[in-house]
């Protein structure tokens, strides 16, 4: 594999972006894609920056990228690495590249100290499991993903009304 592995750069949005939507498809979870360049370029390089990206290069094409942040652990009482995503193209699955950025990802939290590197799989992407596994991740059987978003979120956040 002769990929480069880099740190994203305003210029590569349109190609994250691309594979971002890819992500999806193969996810079959298109119907809950409402992501934009512009609103991926200000999570990436705005004024108040809640992501970052590594990319890979071959040949002057991005092949993978794989978008994280940082997150605290107060059990630990240290930082975290959690990776969004990490998406391969299909032709370059297989070649390595996969557990090169994973390598990346892991010497970066290592360099910035963090307690943890960590990150969510679908139950059914079972050739993930496997190579997540295979890298030495462990798969937490007792933990669930809780989540609230558009109109139910609104709800939460408005002040709560009273019976009267």
């Amino acid at each position: 594999m002769s990929a480069v592995i880099r740190t994203a750069a305003p210029s590569d949005i349109n190609a994250i972006f691309g594979l971002m939507l890819e992500l999806a498809e193969f996810e079959k979870l298109t119907h809950f894609f409402t992501a934009t360049e512009s609103g991926l370029h200000d999570a990436l390089f705005g004024a108040r920056p809640a992501a970052e990206a590594m990319v890979a290069e071959e040949n002057g094409v991005i092949v993978a990228y794989a978008l994280f942040f940082q997150n605290y652990s107060t059990f630990l009482g240290k930082r975290g690495l959690y990776l969004e995503d990490l998406y391969v193209k299909p032709a370059i699955r297989g070649s390595g590249l996969g557990t090169q950025m994973l390598r990346a990802l892991a010497a970066l939290a290592v360099e910035r100290q963090c307690g943890r590197f960590e990150w969510t799989v679908l139950d059914w992407n079972v050739n993930a499991i496997g190579f997540y596994e295979k890298m030495g991740a462990t798969v937490l059987p007792d933990w669930r993903i809780v989540r609230i978003t558009g109109e139910d979120l609104a709800r939460l956040a408005s002040p709560a009304v009273t019976a009267g």
